[in-house]
């Protein structure tokens, strides 16, 4: 159903332009929207100037500059304070499990034994804008545990067990806007509409059922947009006569400039933290993005750079350390592997760098972790019961830790290699395939990829061209390498899924837009600004 249908509803100087339907209408009510509107009236101008102030410190760290921890808030890192305690239900958080907000998801996710489940609206959805809306709408049901959902093909019926998982929610990122609702004239901030829309059907309903309004924000580069968010939560809790401090947010720490204010973050979001994350996929991405002119932070293949390299590792204790201090929860990062059901041998190897990586998380003293497949849960519980007896680990100080920012900055070194390249192309082309088919999250060569791993993916291969990498064998990675390569690994692709399949499906208008992000002279932001224009 047209938009315009409405026109006469909606609050004044909002316009929706996407097909709705009636069942739509709840959550997009005028109530609604005037909240969502109210937030970015008040709020867009300073997102706007925080996104143009990531291009000039872009343009700083393309001329040489390297970051530093900030001399200005030295006071904030050296002075005694906490973050408010944490609510009941985000006490033990040893395992969540992130995925999208379709509705058969959100059931098995809640149902699946784990403490928390992530509802993703960011990097493993396709924010179309079925995606979006139906997501508000079953997170809408599954806050009032009236969530179901029948199987078309198997019958099946999915309801909520009486034991489920603490409901967090991820909005997108102060980079992205919705171009389906429009606030006096211009495409809404699809952070504050994910937020807003949740918070103002939801916040109240939480709270009266013993829980609260919980989210996990993506991809801050600096404080200064930690105090965007706080700000944002300010605000929507007094509009809503929330009391202040309600809202709980985890912090993912997974662009290089953020590493360098953790304590800043969480000193900005004190009265609302929940903690921080090593969002670690992400990291990789910034850390190649950031320093993508510099010849001299070339990294090698994606598939060496794991979290006993130096730089994560220091980034991961640093964590800990910076949260522990302050009260807070020092989260650990994903395990994107998934089960091999048909190969017990490649699935015992799978299962053991998944135990192997959260021993070495637990040992290290982090409260959680991340796993992106139910078949996981387990495998990280048993390890965190094994090191972690208690509710966390913040006793756990880790004063040992000494991290400077050379440590930061100490680039991986390694080979690139043509099977590296290989597969970068790939699993690029594969997962914007699916993302413009509208799924987020995609099994790909055993592991889950999301837009984090594909943005890996990409800036490599950027980063690999524009600095004239060699590949072991000798060979520069050029424009034509990368062509024919590339029309290689799409032909496989073709063969492997048919010609009906391939020629019915998003393929090669993947291939196309991944063949332009990787070889255009200036290197996107994020794919997924490019790829939503084709959505």
């Amino acid at each position: 159903m047209e938009a315009t249908r409405y026109e006469s509803y909606w609050p004044e100087g909002v316009q929706l332009t996407a097909p709705l339907l009636d069942r739509h209408m709840g959550i997009l009510s005028h109530a609604a929207l005037a909240f969502v509107a109210g937030l970015e009236r008040r709020f867009r101008a300073r997102r706007l100037g925080l996104i143009e102030r990531r291009e000039e410190v872009q343009d700083k760290l393309d001329a040489g500059w390297n970051p530093d921890f900030l001399e200005e808030t030295r006071a904030i890192r050296e002075s005694d304070w906490r973050v408010s305690p944490v609510p009941a239900d985000l006490r033990d958080r040893r395992v969540e499990i992130t995925g999208p907000v379709d509705r058969k998801m959100i059931i098995n996710a809640l149902n699946s034994g784990a403490k928390v489940f992530m509802a993703d609206f960011e990097d493993s959805n396709s924010p179309t804008w079925t995606n979006t809306i139906e997501g508000q709408i079953n997170l809408f049901d599954a806050v009032r545990r009236r969530i179901d959902f029948n199987h078309p093909k198997t019958g099946k019926l999915y309801r909520l067990r009486e034991q489920i998982a603490t409901l967090v929610v991820r909005p997108r990122g102060w980079h992205m806007v919705d171009k389906h609702v429009l606030i006096d004239g211009e495409p809404v901030s699809a952070a504050l509409l994910d937020f807003g829309l949740y918070f103002f059907h939801n916040a109240r309903e939480l709270v009266d059922r013993g829980s609260g309004p919980y989210f996990y924000l993506p991809k801050l580069e600096s404080h200064l947009e930690a105090r965007l968010w706080n700000d944002v939560f300010i605000a929507a809790q007094d509009e809503l006569k929330i009391p202040r401090g309600t809202i709980k947010a985890t912090v993912l720490i997974e662009t290089i400039l953020a590493a360098f204010e953790m304590h800043e973050i969480l000193y900005e979001l004190r009265e609302h933290s929940s903690g921080l994350n090593c969002g670690r996929w992400d990291y990789i991405f910034s850390f190649i993005k950031r320093f993508r002119a510099r010849p001299d932070f070339v990294f090698p293949d994606r598939g060496s750079v794991g979290m006993t390299r130096h730089f994560l590792r220091s980034y991961s204790q640093l964590l800990i350390q910076t949260c522990h201090r302050r009260g807070a929860h020092a989260m650990g990062g994903m395990a994107a592997q998934i089960p091999i059901k048909h190969d017990l041998e490649r699935n015992a190897f799978a299962i053991s760098k998944v135990t192997e990586d959260k021993r070495r998380e637990a040992g290290a003293g982090h409260d959680g972790t991340w796993v992106a497949h139910p078949g996981l849960i387990s495998v990280a519980r048993e390890v965190f019961d094994q090191h972690m007896p208690e509710a966390d680990q913040m006793h756990r100080l880790r004063e040992d830790v000494q991290v400077d920012a050379s440590d930061l900055l100490r680039v991986p070194k390694g080979k690139i290699t043509e099977a590296g390249l290989r597969q970068n192309l790939s699993v690029g082309v594969r997962y914007l395939s699916a993302w413009l088919d509208g799924n987020g999250c995609v099994p790909i060569f055993h592991l889950m990829e999301d837009a984090a791993t594909a943005e890996i993916s990409r800036t490599q291969v950027w980063q690999w061209v524009h600095n004239g990498a060699r590949l072991e064998d000798g060979r520069v990675v050029t424009e034509e390498l990368v062509r024919d390569i590339l029309r290689e690994e799409v032909e496989t692709i073709r063969t492997q899924a048919g010609d009906a399949r391939f020629l019915s499906n998003t393929f090669d208008k993947a291939a196309k837009l991944f063949e332009r992000l990787i070889l255009q002279e200036e290197l996107e932001e994020f794919l997924t600004l490019a790829a939503y224009e084709l959505i």
